[in-house]
């Protein structure tokens, strides 16, 4: 009746598939379901349509009896869809060399029209002005509406924002992320077994277990890798990776200073900030373009265009990303010191941080932008905002039943250092004096004593000075 149909008869001794009347190719995604589901009795006989599809077959038990010259079934490996920021950033510089030509084509029509053919155009556009204003208000009131609809609510905050790209994009981002970085770092990993390593895993783990209560903090997996090189910094990604470099742990003074870096840093991962950043970026992109095509369809020559378009960047980058991103950092500020209150790190601490660093760069020499030009907060105002926000995070601490602070404030301290610093300095013929601390050496790391402890209570004069690490 069906002369695409071929009749199978399943064999219970040789556990093959018999094809009749004649071998034929038999790749079926229908004798496969049917295949999974039960094994056919002896002499049943299984009605399958000679579909091209076999890559499923090879992952039955059941073997074919096909002809010599057939080949093996293979199976494919199953594509996966790459996140949408990374098409977004591989498209990104798309649209601008779209905007570009756009425009220049624009340029170049206009020039070559005749006087009155544009004295034409601009009549026709002065009797349909309304119809085009019409559609720019049009198109404004649909972009509004689209931004509306990505309208999110920042945890632990409870900030509105706008997000584009959902968390799990970039969740699936920071995978392809975390590998380019293991591979780039490869050689540079300090073993699970040396005691910075050990020191910043349970810092980590402590802060994970102790903000428990924020579902973003209890689904990620944290794992931890210490990078040996001598930069500052510190990074979390946001599916749990930490990245840390031993030049960060030469720079902090005790565990309370590592718990708030790390907590600003994990504090991030958990706001969403990579999604919500590059959000921004996206729409602000795709709004540049329009100016961007109009710029080099108004300007008369290509360098004033190239001139035109370079002063957009730079208005962009200073109006919209570097603010924002100072925002977002001030925030991270914010939730993490939170996040070291709740794991019962000394939140005092956090000033002194933040000053010692704003000193190391006074004596680096290194010239610094004026936070206007800068992604980040100053030091001086990341102090400020601290200091502000250190009242609220003791409540927050006290009411986690944490251990007692000892009674010197450790901004007291360090004020109280500087300052003695500073008139020996003057005292001293010359103007000479004891210099203030400098950055250790990279193979200085935690005393064994503190790596054997737990975090909580954290020891208020635990330091990671003193001993030496494999390197």
């Amino acid at each position: 009746m069906f002369p695409f149909i071929r009749r199978l008869t399943f064999s219970p001794l040789t556990r093959h598939l018999q094809v009749f009347p004649h071998s034929f190719y038999v790749r079926s995604l229908r004798a496969h379901h049917r295949l999974r589901h039960g094994a056919p009795r002896a002499g049943r006989t299984v009605l399958v349509p000679d579909v091209a599809i076999g890559t499923v077959l090879s992952k039955t038990p059941y073997r074919l009896q096909l002809p010599p010259c057939m080949g093996q079934f293979h199976t494919s490996t199953r594509l996966k869809a790459l996140p949408a920021p990374l098409i977004w950033m591989v498209l990104k510089p798309v649209q601008k060399l779209v905007a570009i030509i756009m425009g220049r084509s624009i340029r170049k029509w206009w020039v070559a029209l005749p006087d009155n053919r544009r004295q034409l155009f601009r009549q026709w556009a002065w009797q349909q002005r309304w119809r085009l204003v019409a559609v720019v208000v049009t198109a404004a009131a649909i972009t509004a509406l689209l931004l509306l609809t990505h309208l999110d609510q920042s945890p632990v905050t409870g900030r509105t924002r706008l997000l584009v790209f959902s968390r799990q994009n970039y969740m699936e981002l920071a995978t392809f992320t975390s590998e380019a970085y293991m591979e780039e770092f490869d050689k540079l990993l300090l073993p699970e077994s040396d005691a910075r390593h050990q020191t910043v895993e349970r810092v980590v783990q402590h802060l994970a277990q102790r903000n428990q209560d924020l579902p973003e903090m209890a689904d990620v997996n944290w794992s931890v890798h210490v990078v040996r090189s001598d930069i500052t910094n510190a990074f979390v990604l946001p599916n749990g990776k930490v990245f840390i470099f031993t030049g960060m742990l030469n720079a902090v003074e005790d565990v309370h200073q590592l718990t708030i870096v790390l907590g600003h840093e994990m504090a991030h991962a958990i706001l969403g900030h990579a999604a919500e950043q590059a959000s921004l970026s996206h729409v602000v992109d795709l709004l540049s373009v329009v100016l961007l095509a109009a710029i080099w369809a108004v300007c008369p020559r290509d360098s004033l265009a190239l001139l035109g378009q370079w002063a957009q960047d730079k208005l962009t980058q200073l109006m919209f990303n570097r603010p924002y991103s100072r925002k977002l950092e001030a925030e991270a500020d914010q939730v993490g010191l939170q996040l070291a209150a709740k794991a019962c790190a000394d939140v005092r601490a956090g000033p002194v941080f933040w000053q010692q660093m704003e000193i190391r760069e006074q004596l680096s020499g290194e010239p610094s932008l004026p936070e206007w030009l800068s992604t980040h907060p100053s030091h001086k105002n990341r102090v400020a905002q601290l200091d502000r926000l250190v009242p609220q995070a003791l409540e927050l601490r006290e009411s986690c039943t944490c251990p007692a602070l000892p009674p010197t404030d450790p901004r007291a301290i360090f004020s109280k250092s500087v300052h003695l610093l500073l008139e020996d300095a003057k005292a001293r013929p010359g103007g000479g004096g004891t210099p203030l601390p400098q950055r250790r050496p990279a193979g200085e790391a935690a005393p064994a004593a503190l790596l054997a402890q737990s975090p909580p209570p954290l020891p208020s004069g635990a330091s990671l000075r003193g001993s030496k690490a494999e390197p």
